[in-house]
């Protein structure tokens, strides 16, 4: 099974893809999606779109996940993630697959042990779980952290389903 992991903003939208077979995570690809900051919104939402589209066309992932939107003081930044945020959410909805989403603090639990990990960790224990991987930027390492929190939840919630069947 693929899964994407997507890390949403407006200027750089990080991705990740990783294979999952049984508790083996193996990296297949990452990046980020950039927009043209001159451009007015309506295309930099396009300009992820569009990006986003290619790389789930390319690589076609299984199953999506996105962070949810970390609110901070500027509430003009908070609303803008969250526009592409929406994109992060449409584009895998488009191509039909099931999307997982995940707060920060949540991601950064699973992947290295602690609700607020500094990134330099994050990329260490991303680096760590997925051998071979050499992320150069922190929004795909991020994104790569959602794809792995993505994994680790979806196995408990398949155990939790099967025991309720089982009873």
């Amino acid at each position: 099974m693929r899964l994407i992991g997507l890390d949403p903003g407006l200027r750089n939208t990080g991705w990740g893809v990783i294979a999952v077979q049984g508790n083996r995570l193996t990296h297949i690809a990452d990046g980020v999606v950039r927009s043209n900051a001159k451009r007015p919104l309506a295309e930099r939402l396009m300009e992820l779109h569009d990006g986003l589209a290619a790389v789930i066309h390319e690589h076609q992932p299984d199953e999506a996940a996105v962070e949810e939107t970390f609110v901070n003081a500027n509430p003009a930044s908070t609303l803008k993630l969250g526009q592409a945020r929406g994109i992060a959410l449409l584009v895998p909805a488009e191509f039909g697959l099931p999307v997982g989403e995940y707060p920060p603090n949540l991601v950064k639990k699973t992947v290295v042990g602690s609700g607020h990990a500094a990134k330099e960790q994050m990329q260490m224990m991303v680096q760590t779980l997925l051998p071979g991987c050499d992320v150069k930027s922190a929004d795909a390492a991020d994104a790569l952290a959602i794809a792995i929190c993505h994994a680790q939840h979806r196995r408990v919630r398949a155990v939790v389903a099967a025991m309720e069947t089982a009873s």
